[in-house]
């Protein structure tokens, strides 16, 4: 039986819950809660959507029907979780999908309405989840706590994009979810580090609070990588993709693993080079005078670990830098950076920024780690 708890967040559409798990969220990671949001439908936005412009969240956002295929492989990434999960479920699942609320073991329910609430109630009931916590949303007024034993129910208010909120309802569910996720960073990393493939592991989250980080910016990269020997190594923490790819650029060719919180320790696909590219990825190639900046996205809503261990990706000019872009999970950017890495200079873009590509590894003096590509107006 899986030790940690998946907790539901469910609700009618436009009720307010990617920007309440996106509060909730912050608050466990303010209160160092290890644990992972799921977004299991296929229009999930996950935290860049909350910290990007509203016009690029247009543009990242990846729409698609649920599919038999889809539901299946989020069944499994929620049943073989190795942390806790808080999972951002659709507002209309069919009986089919409701297998996801089913591989969940509790519910937090949002509404704007009774009838909302109450229809969700029968539906985790039925699923058997444990229900935590009731809350009807309002865009205007203040939280209000009508019950806080044995269910949380009450009024959380002004769920707006890009203003999180941080009312006291945010914060006492916040606080009952501490106490459900009740396993210390020091015992969690103990049991996931004891699993790693690797004897070195690089261990973000430390790394940046022994170098007085608070959040990682591209200046950070040359120190870092003149503390890390270039060894096989396993990478673990909350990063940004550029810092996992120059780690595991700065390794090659000896192997990386990456922590996955849905999969466990993974490495990264093998990629190959060639003319007709993988199908389950958009390639977006424009090419600029000195790099080719390459932009790969998802073809389909949810991009499959175990189907995608050999990626067929363009091959590009071999005298320039290379640019990557695209909304892809940390394994497969940091595979498609791997099979780049022969190029004069190579850089990753930060979704939330958009505007710079941020050199991850070189060989020639003008483009250094670290350093930024201006990419405003050079599409």
């Amino acid at each position: 039986m899986n030790p940690f708890p998946a907790v539901m967040i469910g609700g009618p559409p436009h009720s307010g819950k990617s920007v309440l798990v996106y509060a909730l969220s912050q608050a466990l990671r303010q209160a160092q809660a290890a644990h992972y949001v799921l977004r299991a439908c296929p229009d999930g936005e996950g935290d860049w959507s909350q910290e990007t412009p509203a016009e690029q969240v247009r543009l990242l956002r990846q729409k698609g029907p649920f599919s038999s295929a889809f539901v299946e492989r989020v069944r499994r990434d929620i049943e073989r979780r190795h942390l806790p999960l808080l999972v951002d479920v659709g507002g209309k699942p069919t009986p089919e999908q409701e297998q996801l609320l089913r591989a969940c073991t509790h519910a937090v329910l949002l509404a704007a309405t009774p009838e909302g609430l109450a229809e969700w109630r029968e539906r985790a009931e039925r699923c058997g989840l444990i229900l935590i916590a009731e809350l009807q949303s309002v865009l205007h007024g203040e939280d209000r706590i009508d019950e806080e034993k044995p269910v949380l129910r009450g009024v959380v208010s002004k769920l707006e994009r890009h203003h999180p909120p941080n009312g006291v309802m945010v914060q006492q569910l916040a606080e009952r979810l501490q106490h459900l996720f009740a396993f210390t960073p020091g015992e969690l990393k103990e049991w996931l580090f004891q699993q790693a493939p690797t004897e070195l592991i690089v261990d973000l989250d430390q790394l940046a609070r022994a170098d007085g980080i608070t959040r990682w910016q591209p200046s950070d990269l040359p120190r870092v990588l003149a503390e890390i020997p270039p060894a096989d190594l396993s990478i673990y923490g909350r990063g940004p993709n550029w810092l996992y790819a120059a780690l595991a650029l700065h390794a090659a060719p000896q192997p990386v693993f990456l922590f996955d919180p849905r999969l466990g320790w993974v490495q990264p696909p093998v990629v190959e080079l060639g003319d007709q590219p993988s199908a389950a990825l958009h390639w977006t190639l424009t090419p600029k005078p000195r790099f080719t900046w390459l932009e790969a996205n998802p073809a389909q809503p949810h991009l499959d670990y175990d189907e995608l261990q050999h990626v067929l990706a363009p091959a590009l000019d071999p005298q320039h830098g290379v640019i990557l872009s695209g909304k892809l999970p940390l394994w497969l950017l940091v595979g498609l950076a791997l099979a780049y890495r022969q190029h004069p200079w190579l850089a990753i873009v930060q979704a939330q920024e958009y505007t710079n590509g941020i050199v991850v590894t070189s060989k020639v003096q003008e483009h250094r780690p670290g350093s930024l590509v201006v990419l405003r107006g050079n599409r």
